[in-house]
């Protein structure tokens, strides 16, 4: 376990209808970070794989915060697996309040929402906003297209090359976790390049 961080905040598809063997990535990784001692932040849902992760790391022994916007919440959309329930007004303010809770990102495969939400932790930690941890678990290859792309920004001079360091991407939940563990924040490795203002 790293000492400095106690709780990560998990991003992950709601989706039901999706291949098996996600689930059981998702399961693998909610029982890795319950045996190494951290506790969860996430969206609040026991739906698809944020809700197979909290499972797991719930009955294998970790506090579950459960953030979710009141639209989401008056749906009747199931929070049956949190010790903490958190409701925010809306879809900023709830990742604001994840943001603030966790001090490690963790993001399974997912749809456009986990990509926002992935995407906006990289660009904190990229302006020196963050110090997090992000972590990409990119199960079956599914985040395969999008490191190439990423890679495209960089070679293109869209991003400079230190934003290779911003997000490590693992192949299983123990990668991910034994990443976690032994994180440590350089600051030279992350911030962009001092930025030139043209008088």
């Amino acid at each position: 376990m790293n000492s400095k961080i106690k709780q990560i905040c998990e991003f992950a598809s709601s989706c039901n209808d999706i291949d098996k063997e996600y689930f059981k990535a998702a399961y693998n990784l909610g029982k890795e970070i319950a045996q190494n001692h951290y506790d969860i932040v996430y969206g609040g849902s026991t739906l698809g794989l944020m809700g197979e992760v909290t499972h797991a790391a719930k009955i294998n022994g970790s506090e579950v915060i459960g953030v979710m916007p009141e639209k989401l919440y008056n749906l009747g959309i199931d929070s049956g697996d949190c010790t903490k329930f958190i409701l925010t007004k809306g879809m900023r303010e709830r990742k604001a309040k994840m943001d603030e809770l966790s001090q490690a990102v963790i993001a399974l495969a997912g749809g456009f929402g986990t990509l926002e939400e992935l995407s906006e932790m990289i660009v904190q930690k990229q302006l020196g906003y963050s110090n997090k941890p992000i972590v990409l678990l990119n199960t079956n290859g599914y985040y395969n297209k999008l490191i190439e792309f990423f890679n495209d920004i960089i070679s293109n001079n869209f991003a400079p090359k230190n934003c290779k360091n911003l997000l490590f991407v693992a192949n299983t939940a123990k990668e991910a976790i034994e990443y976690i563990n032994n994180y440590e924040y350089n600051e030279e490795n992350y911030l962009h390049s001092k930025l030139k203002i043209k008088k």
